[in-house]
């Protein structure tokens, strides 16, 4: 399961430089996802690739992005 950005979200964007996967994007940016380029999930708000996203297994205890979330 994915780690959700949610609407309390403050754009502050220090989740992004701490995945390990690169599951960050700020909004409005497309991501690349198996060689495919693909549109933004969110226009206004930082998101969270699914499908990228492991929560931080195999590389920390708990979710970096969550550590760093004010």
């Amino acid at each position: 399961m994915a780690t959700f950005i949610t609407e309390e979200c403050i754009n502050c964007g220090a989740c992004e430089p701490e995945c390990p996967n690169t599951a960050i994007y700020a909004g409005g940016a497309q991501y690349e996802f198996k060689g495919q380029n693909t549109d933004a999930l969110s226009n206004d708000f930082y998101y969270i690739v699914p499908q990228k996203c492991t929560e931080c297994v195999g590389h920390f205890d708990e979710p970096q992005c969550m550590q760093v979330c004010p």
